[in-house]
């Protein structure tokens, strides 16, 4: 009982971590920043996107910081975005969850690392509306890695879902040229293919696009969107990826005992 709960306990505190990390780097590579040093070339360090002040250990804590100063800068009181807290409490459920759907130790650290790239995708496509091929093209190496040496996904499974994913958007960008998709999504679907193989690829893309639809629906409804807006679809990928991941071969197992 106790090593379950300090196992479980590790996956929460780095995921926080991990959390703080992806925060950091979402600003630092939307301002054009290196992850790990400044312009000077001396080591970069987290500091107020306000007033530039460089923070000290006791406020890079996270969550705790930022409920401890109360979402607002110690030196110039300008309030801290939320975006903080909620993508570090964000990476820490995910980072639990994946231990607890996987028992294996190899495969819990695996989803949970894949599922930090996931997470800043979905944080920086949902502010940004843009698929970093810096983090896609180290992400879909480690899928690949991790599909065939961690869950023994067979080389072709993992080409088919490939072909599967990074085909189908492909296809939309060549059909749309350019105006539907932008490379990025090439990459992310060749990612949830390396990942997934070819049937939960399939599940996954499914249901990213019911995802979708209800939620443009939605706003639609709300009138916070228009018949010609953008969605950020690089977050309904994520979150389809994710869940395809963890549970897509049951819910595909179950379709077709009902089927048959």
């Amino acid at each position: 009982m106790l090593f379950s709960f300090v196992y479980l306990a590790f996956f929460v505190l780095f995921g926080l971590v991990i959390g703080s990390f992806l925060n950091a780097a979402e600003y630092r590579l939307f301002q054009g920043e290196s992850l790990l040093k400044n312009k000077n070339k001396t080591l970069a360090k987290s500091h107020c996107p306000h007033c530039q002040t460089v923070l000290k250990p006791q406020e890079l804590v996270p969550v705790f910081s930022f409920l401890f100063l109360k979402g607002r800068c110690r030196t110039c009181h300008q309030q801290i975005s939320w975006q903080y807290p909620a993508v570090e409490l964000g990476s820490a459920v995910l980072f639990l969850w994946s231990a607890l759907v996987f028992v294996q130790v190899d495969q819990a650290i695996f989803v949970a690392i894949i599922s930090a790239f996931l997470l800043f995708i979905f944080l920086y496509d949902l502010k940004h509306q843009l698929v970093l091929d810096v983090v896609t093209v180290p992400a879909i190496i480690l899928a690949g890695l991790g599909s065939i040496f961690v869950f023994q996904l067979s080389f072709l499974n993992l080409i088919l879902g490939a072909l599967l994913g990074g085909g189908f958007f492909l296809a939309q960008y060549l059909i749309s040229r350019g105006r539907w998709i932008g490379g990025g999504d090439i990459r992310l679907g060749i990612l949830m293919g390396v990942l997934l193989g070819w049937e939960r690829t399939l599940l996954a893309l499914m249901l990213a696009y019911i995802l979708g639809a209800l939620i443009a629906l939605i706003l639609l409804i709300q009138k916070k969107a228009h018949a010609n807006s953008r969605l950020a679809f690089g977050t309904f990928l994520t979150l389809s990826t994710f869940f395809s991941l963890l549970y897509g071969t049951q819910l595909i197992d179950w379709y077709l005992k009902f089927l048959l």
